[in-house]
């Protein structure tokens, strides 16, 4: 049986693949050989030093395809939603931070031991030339979007000032052979049985060790209290000076925190102003306010037009402009689940309604005393569905459909689209099936707002 994952923004395609003993693995089929070559020697290499990656089980010829083993499910920004959604971290979410920051400085020290850079993509190391790429991505995709008038002497300068900084001659630590994920961020880690493991290092190549801390404790999304990324800090620092020598420099983290956010409010304006995504748009408000925080401090005498900068983006027209473009154009899916008994679900967006699948062809758990008590997200229906597995073939037929809708809708700005599911109760496999679809919809359309409801539970 073939299970397609989505794969978010990669250009790579996921499958997992249950044999027939019922053991899974992970197919991957990717375009890029050279990107793919260096995910494969890397994971190759990372994992002959024990650090916690998938394992290659086999590859094609051309290295356009491999399997790998399938770690499951749970992604560590799932595990701290409570966290991010309320700034409150348990104890539990704590603990999965720290082990994974600990794994962090693992492999970043041990993975770049005997490591061949020649082979990392697209090039072997974090230089002069790849910083001002990413600082000049910040400059023509983002703040030339925003009509916002600057001196590009004056940026320049500055710019050069932050590029010898990060990996010039005041730069710390800069000439040491440290391994730089790059893409180092929570949606990046599976959890297996409590237990950190990495994934999407492929971009990956030698630099210095503050970029990924940089990258994940500052990630847009996670919202990571200040008191907490200190702690976070604290626990890295010490796991780095247990297995190597570096003298960590808590201000040369500050210099990789401002570089990295303008690198990201270059992606967020190039996919926001120019392919026109709504939910890259909606982010830019809080990036600039992140930026504002960074620079009011002695880093911002240091950088005095960066900060006279963010401070006329933030009363800029064209900011206000974005924030209401972005509300208008969210597109947001309903799903339903319902008994085919009660009626097809009404459609109160006033667009008509849209798909509606029949589950009525599958295997209806609901005729075992066991299951009648219970939905389509209780444990034990999903384990018996999925085990019998003709609702998984329903649903691989499903997605494509209901994928495509979305894309579409999504480049001509439409803002609700409705899709039910449908059996005879509206108990077990329609709920299951909504409940599928919906995590499908959230994993590989972030910026799509989904309302899941269940009728017949009300």
């Amino acid at each position: 049986m073939i299970q397609t994952i989505s794969a978010s923004g990669s250009n790579r395609q996921y499958s997992r693949v249950t044999d027939e003993k019922g053991n899974t693995y992970i197919h991957v089929v990717g375009i890029n050989k050279d990107e793919n070559h260096a995910f494969i020697t890397l994971a190759h290499h990372f994992a002959s030093k024990g650090l916690p990656v998938p394992q290659i089980l086999s590859v094609s010829d051309d290295e356009l395809e491999y399997n790998q083993t399938d770690l499951g499910d749970k992604i560590l920004f799932d595990l701290i939603r409570n966290g991010r959604e309320t700034g409150v971290f348990s104890t539990e979410e704590k603990q999965l931070l720290n082990k994974t920051l600990r794994a962090l400085a693992h492999i970043q020290v041990e993975g770049a031991q005997g490591l061949d850079w020649s082979v990392c993509f697209p090039v072997p190391a974090m230089d002069s030339r790849s910083v001002l790429w990413d600082l000049n991505y910040f400059k023509y995709c983002f703040l030339k979007g925003t009509k916002v008038e600057f001196s590009e002497p004056k940026l320049e300068d500055e710019f050069e000032r932050l590029t010898d900084r990060l990996v010039g001659s005041r730069a710390p630590m800069c000439d040491i052979p440290t391994f730089l994920y790059r893409d180092f961020q929570s949606r990046n880690v599976m959890v297996v049985n409590g237990e950190p493991y990495f994934i999407d290092f492929q971009g990956g190549r030698r630099g210095p060790v503050y970029y990924d801390l940089a990258s994940f404790l500052w990630q847009a999304k996670a919202h990571f209290p200040q008191a907490l990324r200190e702690e976070l800090i604290a626990v890295y620092v010490d796991e780095l000076s247990k297995i190597s020598t570096l003298r960590f420099d808590r201000s040369q983290l500050d210099y990789f925190v401002l570089f990295r956010t303008l690198q990201v409010l270059g992606a967020y304006g190039y996919r926001g102003y120019f392919e026109r995504k709504a939910h890259f748009l909606e982010s830019i408000p809080a990036a600039i306010q992140n930026l504002q925080q960074i620079l009011s401090g002695a880093l911002g005498n240091e950088f005095p037009y960066l900060r006279s900068l963010t401070a006329a983006l933030l009363n800029s027209k064209r900011k206000v402009k974005v924030e209401s473009e972005s509300k208008a154009e969210e597109l947001t899916v309903t799903i339903s689940s319902f008994s085919f008994k009660k009626g097809i679900p009404e459609d109160k967006s006033g667009n008509g309604g849209g798909y509606v699948f029949d589950c009525r062809s599958t295997h209806n758990p609901g005729k075992y005393p066991q299951f009648q008590h219970l939905t389509g997200r209780d444990q034990e229906v999903i384990d018996w569905l999925e085990k019998d597995g003709e609702i998984l073939t329903f649903l691989e037929s499903v997605y494509p459909i209901v994928d495509h809708h979305v894309e579409r809708f999504l480049e001509r700005g439409f803002t609700h689209l409705q899709v039910s599911f449908g059996c005879t109760g509206g108990q077990h496999r329609s709920v299951y099936s909504a409940e599928a679809l919906a995590k499908h919809i959230r994993g590989r359309y972030p910026q799509v707002n989904v309302q899941l409801i269940h009728r017949e539970q009300a």
